[in-house]
């Protein structure tokens, strides 16, 4: 049975290939300038974020994963990566003999705490510093109705 697909109009191409576009270079440049600065990239950052967003900066291995909405194989990788530059630790988790934490070390947590201050004023500098306060709030609401979306519909 053939679907009929909804093409978008030229309005709704307009604004999704600017969000694109956007989501791109922003994110591109924001990388750049972690790696550049703080000597981590975007996906060490993004994991010690989630990990001091937690008490005791633990969290089980595949809630992490989907939380950051990484495929299993690539978290374990990034986490064995940071583990040897000393970012986290994996402990074993003792009520589930197949699960894991991963724990942010003092290491990790000393590398974000340099980082972060630089990468907040690289959000106001790239971003920020470009939209209204009513521009900011109506993209938090539309990011939280769509994120909504899909953490309802996450398969």
């Amino acid at each position: 049975m053939e679907e009929t697909v909804r093409w978008l109009t030229p309005e709704e191409q307009l604004a999704w290939r600017g969000f694109v576009r956007l989501h791109e270079r922003l994110g591109g440049r924001l990388g750049r300038q972690l790696q550049t600065e703080s000597n981590m990239s975007s996906a060490d950052f993004a994991v010690l974020v989630e990990l001091t967003d937690v008490p005791e900066g633990r969290q089980r291995f595949l809630d992490l994963a989907q939380s950051l909405e990484w495929e299993k194989s690539r978290m374990s990788h990034h986490i064995s990566r940071m583990a040897k530059r000393g970012l986290v630790k994996r402990e074993e988790c003792p009520e589930d003999g197949r699960g894991a934490f991963v724990v942010i070390t003092d290491a990790g947590r000393g590398a974000i705490e340099a980082a972060a201050p630089r990468h907040v004023e690289a959000v106001r500098a790239l971003f920020l510093d470009h939209v209204t306060p009513a521009e900011l709030r109506v993209l938090a609401d539309i990011s939280d109705r769509v994120v909504g979306k899909l953490d309802e519909d996450s398969s």
